[in-house]
């Protein structure tokens, strides 16, 4: 067997590292999306409970 040929049984995919970086690029954008969800609804909600009034001086 020369240095040139593959030997059989060997199924490797050409292209196995490429589907490996595009799932994590999904997994990171899944990720990211839901802590941009999770920060936008925290401020709207410190927004509307400081617009009704819940963070003024409480009377002692």
């Amino acid at each position: 067997m020369s240095a040139e040929e593959v030997p059989t049984g060997v199924d490797v995919p050409p292209r196995a590292g490429a589907a490996r970086r595009g799932t994590a690029w999904v997994i990171l954008g899944v990720v990211a999306a839901a802590l941009l969800i999770c920060c936008c609804s925290a401020v709207v909600g410190l927004a509307l409970s400081w617009s009704v009034g819940l963070f003024g001086n409480q009377p002692g």
